[in-house]
């Protein structure tokens, strides 16, 4: 692993939540983005070398909305960035992690993630990814 990439947090309506992080951050999102595979619409922000994404559901059945109904807004993931996703994968798998993807799919910012399940990472989900430009060992 090689830093932690973003944190992401549950919100139930991005239009607010975007306004709140501007005047709190100091500054605006730089990419919102509707990611079909997790029924979400993500919006990142960049402070120096840390990002926020917020996630709000499009479906009422979506990871984000049973969240959101279960434990209310907050933060939902970390997530760290990863130099091979199927490496790392495979590393914690074989130290008795489980994932929740047996293999990556794409998700938002031009990534490929992979979740942990949270009942392995006490109680934390974990998100790895790897940017899609960084395949083939780029």
């Amino acid at each position: 692993m090689q830093k932690i990439e973003h944190i992401g947090l549950a919100v139930k309506d991005v239009d607010f939540s975007e306004q709140l992080f501007e005047k709190l951050l100091g500054v605006a999102s730089y990419k919102r983005e509707f990611v079909e595979s997790e029924n979400v619409i993500t919006s990142f922000f960049q402070v120096g070398d840390s990002k926020i994404e917020l996630l709000q559901a499009t479906n009422p059945d979506s990871a984000i909305a049973k969240y959101i109904e279960k434990r209310g807004e907050g933060m939902h993931h970390i997530a760290f960035e990863v130099k091979d996703i199927y490496a790392e994968m495979k590393r914690l798998e074989g130290e008795g992690f489980t994932l929740i993807n047996a293999i990556p799919k794409f998700g938002a910012d031009n990534k490929l993630v992979c979740f942990l399940h949270p009942k392995t990472t006490n109680g934390v989900l974990i998100e790895l990814c790897q940017a899609i430009e960084n395949m083939s060992g780029s």
